[in-house]
C-alpha cells in the first residue's frame, strides 16, 4: 500500500504525483476538496468529515465522487484533527463512505489506515472530473467607500490582493499540520472560517490564536449555520460561534451574523484610514 499512499494536510496542495494514488488528505469532504482529489485522478481518498454541518456539507464529496467512479471516505472530526493528514492516518475512524469504497469493503468504524490499504486496490480513474465551482466574490458594504470585503469557498484563493482586507472563507478554521504559518495566506485585516463543528482537540479553531499573534482580527461561523466551503453561505447565513482577542476587540462576538461581523470590520478599516 506504501507506494499508493499520499498524505497530505490538504487537497489544495495535490500535484501531478497523485495520480493513480490514495490520498490520505486532512481537508473537509466537501465538494471542492472532492473536485481537487478528482482533478488530479488520485484513486481513492479519505478526508475529514467536519462535523457533517448544515446540509451535510462535510460530506457530500463522497455523492460528488460516486458518478466518476473515486472511491472515497471520511474519517469522523471527532476521531482526528481536520487539517491534519497525518492525524487522520495515526487515529481516524471511518464514518461515512460511498459506494464505490463500499465496495472495496470500506465501512464505517474502520481505521482510516485500513480503509486506505483497501482503497489501493482500485483502479485509475478514466473521467475527467467536471469544471470546478470553487468561486469569490465580492461582499457589498453600504456607504463604505475605502474598505473591501469579499467572500470565497477555499482559503486557497487568498493573495496578496486581499492584504488589508475582510475574507470569508467556506474553509475550516484548522491549521494546516498544526502550522502557525498555515493560518491565512494573506495580510489580511481580518478573516472568518468556518468551525468545522470543533472537534478533536478544538482543530476548528486552531487559526484563531495563530492570526492574534499577527494582529489579525479572526472568527469561526457555525458548520451547523453554513456549509463548509460555500463562502456565499457563510456571508448569507452563518452565525459566529468563536473569537480570538483582536476580534473582540472590536466588537464582534460568539452569536452575531457573519454578515454584520463583516459591517463590523469594515467600519474598522474605514475608521484607521480616517485616522
Amino acid at each position: 500500500m506504501l507506494e499508493r499512499l499520499i498524505v497530505v494536510d490538504s487537497v489544495t496542495r495535490l500535484g501531478p504525483e497523485a495520480q493513480g494514488r490514495v490520498i490520505v488528505g486532512g481537508s473537509h469532504g466537501g465538494i471542492y476538496a472532492a473536485y481537487l482529489a478528482a482533478k488530479a485522478r488520485t484513486a481513492g481518498v479519505v478526508l475529514n468529515d467536519a462535523g457533517l454541518g448544515l446540509d451535510g456539507a462535510g460530506i457530500a464529496g463522497l455523492a460528488y465522487l460516486d458518478p466518476l467512479g473515486i472511491p472515497a471516505a471520511c474519517c469522523s472530526h471527532r476521531s482526528a484533527r481536520i487539517g491534519d493528514g497525518f492525524d487522520l492516518l495515526g487515529r481516524g475512524v471511518v464514518s461515512h463512505v460511498n459506494r464505490a469504497a463500499a465496495a472495496l469493503g470500506v465501512e464505517p468504524g474502520m481505521w482510516c489506515r485500513e480503509a486506505a490499504r483497501r482503497l489501493a486496490a482500485a483502479p485509475v480513474p478514466v473521467m475527467d472530473a467536471p469544471d470546478s465551482v470553487e468561486s469569490r466574490f465580492p461582499v457589498d458594504l453600504p456607504g463604505l467607500h475605502r474598505a473591501r470585503a469579499c467572500a470565497m469557498d477555499s482559503n486557497s484563493l487568498m493573495t496578496a490582493d486581499d492584504d488589508g482586507t475582510v475574507v470569508v472563507t467556506g474553509s475550516h478554521g484548522g491549521l494546516l499540520g498544526g502550522r502557525p504559518e498555515s493560518a491565512a495566506r494573506a495580510a489580511v485585516f481580518a478573516a472568518l472560517y468556518n468551525d468545522a463543528d470543533g472537534g478533536i482537540d478544538g482543530a476548528g479553531f486552531t487559526r484563531l490564536p495563530a492570526l492574534d499573534a499577527r494582529g489579525i482580527a479572526a472568527a469561526t461561523y457555525s458548520a451547523w449555520t453554513a456549509r463548509i466551503g460555500d463562502g456565499r453561505s457563510a456571508v448569507e447565513t452563518g452565525i459566529i460561534s468563536c473569537v480570538n482577542a483582536c476580534a473582540a476587540s472590536l466588537g464582534l462576538k460568539p452569536g452575531m451574523r457573519v454578515r454584520d461581523a463583516v459591517t463590523l470590520l469594515a467600519e474598522a478599516i474605514e475608521k484607521d484610514h480616517r485616522a
